[in-house]
């Protein structure tokens, strides 16, 4: 779809005179598309965001994954996101706010998504650094979302929530080189899924796809290619992992915990939810180092090196293979 295709279609959707594209935002993962900002007359939109998706004949994975299992996990992910915001996008409220969804374009592999510019209604901050505070408001907006999709089915969108569930890593867990948790995947896996408080969760909720409005006391979440089932723990492991470092991890873990817990219980209450919080909180209490070492055996196939791979995470799933009987 060339530029002005794209520029004639944002006009015929939101009623703009114009539209100008007005700044490239990022590149997608792997130069699958890009996401950009479009300037717009005449309309009550300011501005909106496109997510044009337009896969490479070739792929070009940064850390060298150049393979068919990671393509088909990518044009999944984006079908999963436009079924997200057909299907499941209407249902969030204020307290887990996102972007609306203006319009969708599909042609072949070629997608559109014409989005709300989160900057234009006051959610234009981004934080490459973050106070307790902060990380507090972005699990309440983890709480409410996991209270408001409790018991929700996964519909069109991926069965396992998360990018690195292990259905879709069969060759990041090749290159594991740490036995005891490599045979251990398989197990970790089924405690999570076996879970009966399942919900839909983020699957991809770090630090960079919260935006923030200008005094931190609120935010909003994008980037839903990897929505899908599972329990709460898994985006909360995640998240705290792309915060903090590992003394500030294990220093901050419970006091961050009850705050997410709190939040999830009223939020529970909110929509009227007629589960018994106290079991679900003991159930996903447990877990919580078990998600935590899922990412972690994901990550240590990626990437061997990352800074995310800490004695904090050794520490947990130690703990995990021990009560699993593989150490």
């Amino acid at each position: 779809m060339h530029q002005e295709d794209i520029q004639d279609y944002i006009i015929s959707l939101v009623g703009a005179s114009a539209a100008k594209k007005s700044g490239h935002m990022q590149s997608l993962w792997s130069g699958y598309g890009s996401i950009d900002r479009y300037a717009l007359k005449g309309s009550t939109y300011s501005s909106v965001v496109v997510k044009h998706i337009n896969p490479p004949d070739v792929t070009n994975h940064p850390r060298g994954w150049n393979t068919n299992i990671g393509h088909e996990r990518k044009l999944k992910s984006y079908q999963v996101e436009i079924a997200w915001y057909k299907n499941y996008a209407d249902r969030c409220t204020a307290d887990c706010r996102i972007p609306k969804c203006l319009g969708i374009y599909e042609s072949g592999g070629e997608k559109l998504l014409i989005m709300e510019d989160l900057h234009s209604v006051g959610f234009h901050s981004h934080r490459n650094n973050i106070t307790i505070n902060e990380m507090k408001v972005c699990l309440s907006w983890l709480a409410n979302f996991h209270a408001l999709f409790l018991d929700v089915k996964p519909h069109e969108l991926w069965q396992t929530g998360t990018y690195w569930h292990l259905e879709t890593r069969p060759e990041e867990l090749d290159e594991l080189d740490d036995l005891p948790l490599k045979n251990s995947a398989s197990a970790i896996d089924a405690l999570l899924k076996e879970s009966p408080y399942q919900t839909l969760v983020h699957g991809d909720a770090k630090l960079a796809n919260f935006c923030f409005n200008k005094s931190g006391s609120k935010v909003a979440a994008v980037d839903f290619q990897y929505v899908g089932g599972g329990i709460g723990m898994k985006d909360v492991a995640y998240f705290i992992g792309s915060c903090l470092h590992e003394e500030d991890c294990a220093y901050y873990e419970q006091e961050l915990l009850g705050h997410y817990f709190e939040n999830f219980r009223k939020s529970l209450e909110t929509h009227n939810k007629e589960v018994d919080f106290k079991i679900i909180h003991d159930s996903w209490s447990k877990l919580f180092p078990v998600a935590w070492t899922d990412f972690h055996r994901f990550l240590k196939g990626w990437s061997p090196g990352h800074w995310k791979i800490n004695s904090y995470s050794e520490r947990l799933a130690k703990k995990v293979l021990t009560e699993i009987g593989q150490v």
